[in-house]
């Protein structure tokens, strides 16, 4: 029984380390189409798709669906990841677990810091192959928006999947995470503020930095350590 154990862990962490290195190396190939001078046909045949044929300052969709995007994409946005990372650390301490929570803001603060960084080093313009229905002031490149909804919604999602009763429970909690992460980044092409290498750049460094983070707390929230004891 304990042998089975040990090989459920292993096994996790060996995806876990496939996860990260594959996010790392895609990371790395979308910053090369990145630099080149002209826009890929990848990122031009997308980005078109989402606006009607032969007229690229209008979005398919009716006029609902588009502020339905502005709304989705406000889910990434730094205020509301601030917000939902506030509150979650806010309930982690009622509940006494006070290295979850320094856990979160760690991990939260560390992305939105590597965000800003990566963002420095690669200068690509937004998009001008159609309208923007957002307005933006940063570089293109990766998408803050797709990496810090991965880096913020699956670190808060590994947290309270050690917290929250119940395999059921930490299923939801995850695939909320996913799909919220998900369509964060198609909002952002859909609205022409980013290219779809862009959004799958961040996708890459997003689930990258928040797999490492579950790697991390791994071996400091197992029960029994210090920083998994309930302080009450």
């Amino acid at each position: 029984m304990h042998q089975t154990l040990w090989n459920k862990i292993e096994l996790s962490l060996l995806a876990a380390g496939v996860i990260i290195a594959g996010g790392l190396w895609a990371f790395v190939e979308l910053a090369e189409v990145a630099r080149d001078a002209a826009p890929h046909a990848f990122d031009t045949d997308i980005l078109l798709a989402f606006r009607v044929a032969g007229e690229p300052n209008n979005p398919i969709g009716p006029g609902w669906f588009e502020e339905a995007m502005r709304d989705i994409t406000a889910l990434g946005s730094a205020a509301v990841l601030i917000y939902i990372t506030a509150i979650a650390i806010l309930y982690l301490c009622l509940i006494r677990r006070w290295g979850s929570a320094l856990f979160v803001f760690l991990s939260v603060a560390g992305g939105q810091v590597l965000s800003s960084l990566l963002k420095l080093g690669i200068d690509r313009p937004r998009p001008d192959l159609v309208s923007h229905l957002a307005q933006v002031q940063t570089m293109s490149f990766p998408s803050g928006h797709a990496m810090l909804s991965a880096v913020t919604y699956l670190t808060i999602g590994v947290v309270l999947s050690r917290v929250l009763p119940g395999r059921a429970t930490t299923i939801f909690v995850f695939s909320v995470a996913i799909l919220t992460t998900l369509l964060v980044g198609i909002s952002r092409v859909y609205l022409g503020v980013h290219w779809p290498s862009d959004v799958l750049a961040g996708w890459s460094a997003g689930f990258a930095w928040a797999t490492q983070c579950w790697v991390i707390s791994h071996y400091l929230m197992r029960p029994g350590t210090a920083s998994d004891v309930d302080m009450r």
